[in-house]
């Protein structure tokens, strides 16, 4: 037995027939053998039918990424099989449906023509017939170990010992039946499963007990079939992980969103943001957070116009409110920003970035949206873009927009993507030891706050802080007006030039105070791998977790790196990265976009010349795998200044 307690896991299938269910249910049984998961969902942009995969990593350590290879594939469709196992390792394990195996290419229509193509090519130049046999035996060729169950027969199997013929028609348990042949060939405890399976289904008993079924069942099989001990994985049962969650990106957003106060969401459905709203949705009801009970309110508006204003509108009452939403909602909230801005108004945009433009691959994954964050509104106006590097990160900087956004009185535009959002991970739990901070904000005005001569209230009062004091609308003795046009600081239009250049140096100051006022932590995280380390790498979002693993591997093999991930964009943090900056040899910068969007912000900020620059934009997340082979390129002295990758399924 080589490799113990590590594995590259996948399942596929198509769309709506429970891939998420099912490596959901391996996550968890793993999770309670005491290892730390991290997960990684793919799916098409489509309702039911095309292909989905989940690819889990298991480990005794934490882990933070996925890797291009897959230790064992779980199938039980054609397409599957077809489309991943060239890329499962030497030693690996296939498990598919034994019925299938004379299956042609051709008889998958959902494989579009491209990838046919790729499929076609691989078998033919190896030798092998154009079918499921043929990519099975391309498989066993390379190491593989192959192991056929006729699901089908399994399921009537059940159904007959379950005494309900209705059984052998519900074709959805074949995904819980697969995932417990790989649970049984690694060695972990059929209880653990069955245990999973409750968390996975408990509010359905019928389908908690079908499923244990079912599961029991193909364990069984496989392990009077088959003897474990032919393969080179195992997982063997540890101590139970203490104070940790298995969460997603949107879950961990979500959460962060509760606990830091805020009581009213809006959105409109759209790729990868949806999944945030319908959990805050699922969860509306509050059980004792800070010590009280309360609920907090999630509108599904006609469109994302509605949604930013009506936003904005909740907000004018004092109320912490957010809206979430991804790139083309995001195009249509642009306006609504600025009138955000213009008025002062508290606002937090939660956006998911996914591939563009226009509708590009809706469930797909980038980071290209960097540059349009920063500068999305017409005219000039002050927001804060921070960006979460990881499911942790989306966590407390939802708490973090929020404060942001009442400190400075403006909108903060919380960068997360598909990758996070589509992620899971073994998390440390979250603590609940949270500061929420609502700058100068009253419900009431007395007779000490300044009117003017009108006897109104100066809600945009200029004086020495250029953050004045927000009441909400409605509150008795504190009229003011509220408009998109210049105003007074009571809220009354004006064009006079110089309460013009009064109101503008007001606004944009607030930059300054930001930058002066926010924890150097919360700008830039450095992350060091060995003393005095001159190779830098500079990044931001998502890309954290597949960087530091490829440079903890590169770091073990005598290599220093320094990583920098700039998580304030906006305004950014010029001196702060100058000081990582100052004694690097090269620098190398790694997005998910075309054009390098951090690369111009640093040099342009900074004046450092970017020596190398990883991109990848096929909508696919970056791999550790695909880095460390990058930055071991640029190691070698390789020529090539713009890398770029291209791996994913």
């Amino acid at each position: 037995m080589s490799n113990v307690n590590s594995i590259s896991w996948l399942i596929g299938g198509p769309q709506g027939s429970g891939i998420d269910s099912a490596a959901n249910i391996f996550a968890k049984t793993c999770a309670k053998e005491g290892f730390h998961i991290f997960g990684k969902r793919e799916f098409y942009s489509n309702i039911k039918g095309e292909h989905s995969y989940f690819t889990i990593r298991v480990s005794e350590k934490p882990v933070n990424s996925h890797l291009e290879e897959i230790n064992m594939l779980v199938s039980y469709d054609a397409e599957t099989v077809f489309r991943h196992a060239d890329r499962v390792s030497s030693g690996g394990v296939i498990i598919y449906d034994s019925s299938l195996a004379e299956t042609t290419l051709v008889e998958v229509p959902t494989i579009d023509f491209e990838a046919s193509n790729r499929i076609r090519k691989l078998l033919e130049d190896s030798g092998h017939s154009v079918n499921l046999s043929g990519m099975l035996e391309f498989a066993k060729s390379r190491g593989c170990i192959v192991y056929g169950l006729p699901y089908f027969e399994m399921i009537e199997a059940v159904a007959k010992k379950m005494n309900d013929p209705k059984l052998s028609k519900l074709a959805r348990v074949v995904n819980v039946m697969a995932i417990s042949a790989s649970i049984s060939l690694l060695g972990i405890k059929k209880n653990t499963l069955t245990s999973a399976i409750q968390d996975v289904f408990g509010s359905k008993p019928k389908l908690v007990t079908i499923n244990i079924e079912a599961a029991e069942f193909a364990y069984s099989q496989m392990s009077t079939k088959f003897d474990p001990k032919d393969i080179k994985y195992e997982i063997t049962p540890k101590d139970a992980l203490q104070d940790y969650l298995l969460v997603s990106g949107s879950q961990a957003a979500a959460i962060g969103k509760i606990l830091g106060g805020c009581r009213f969401q809006t959105y409109y459905p759209i790729t990868p943001a949806s999944d945030e709203s319908e959990f805050l949705e699922s969860n509306q009801i509050i059980d004792q957070v800070n010590g009280k009970n309360g609920s907090m309110v999630v509108v599904q508006t006609e469109d994302e116009i509605a949604a930013v204003t009506m936003a904005i509108g909740a907000s004018l009452t004092g109320v912490r409110t957010a809206t979430a939403t991804s790139g083309p909602g995001f195009s249509l909230m642009a306006e609504a920003l600025g009138w955000a801005g213009m008025n002062e108004v508290p606002l937090v945009v939660t956006m998911y970035q996914r591939v563009g433009p226009s509708t590009g691959l809706p469930t797909r994954h980038e980071q290209s949206d960097l540059l349009f964050a920063i500068n999305a509104g017409h005219g000039e106006f002050p927001k804060i873009v921070l960006a979460s590097g990881d499911i942790e990160e989306s966590f407390y900087d939802s708490i973090k927009a929020f404060n942001f956004a009442e400190i400075y009185q403006l909108p903060v535009i919380h960068l997360l993507d598909k990758a996070i959002s589509s992620s899971i991970k073994t998390c440390k739990r979250f603590s609940n030891e949270l500061k929420i901070e609502r700058g100068k904000f009253k419900n009431n005005i007395d007779k000490n706050d300044v009117v003017g001569a009108a006897g109104h209230f100066q809600r945009f009062k200029l004086d020495d802080s250029p953050v004045s004091t927000r009441v909400p609308i409605g509150t008795e003795n504190a009229i003011f007006w509220n408009t998109g046009d210049e105003h007074t600081e009571e809220g009354h239009i004006s064009e006079d030039p110089e309460n013009r250049n009064k109101m503008m140096d007001k606004r944009m100051k607030k930059l300054e105070i930001a930058l002066e006022k926010i924890a150097d932590d919360d700008k830039v995280t450095c992350h060091d791998f060995g003393p005095g380390a001159k190779n830098v790498i500079i990044s931001w979002g998502s890309t954290k977790g597949a960087i530091l693993e490829a440079i903890e591997k590169l770091s073990e093999e005598g290599n220093k790196f320094r990583f920098i991930q700039v998580r304030l964009l906006h305004p950014f943090p010029t001196e702060t990265v100058k000081k990582f900056l100052v004694d690097a040899n090269q620098v190398i910068d790694v997005e998910m976009n075309y054009t390098s969007q951090l690369a111009s912000l640093v040099q342009q900020n900074t004046g450092t010349r970017i020596d190398y620059k990883i991109v990848k934009y096929n909508g696919r997340p970056m791999s550790t795998t695909e880095i460390y082979i990058a930055l071991k390129a640029i190691l070698s002295g390789t020529n090539e200044r713009r890398i770029i990758l291209d791996g994913g399924t």
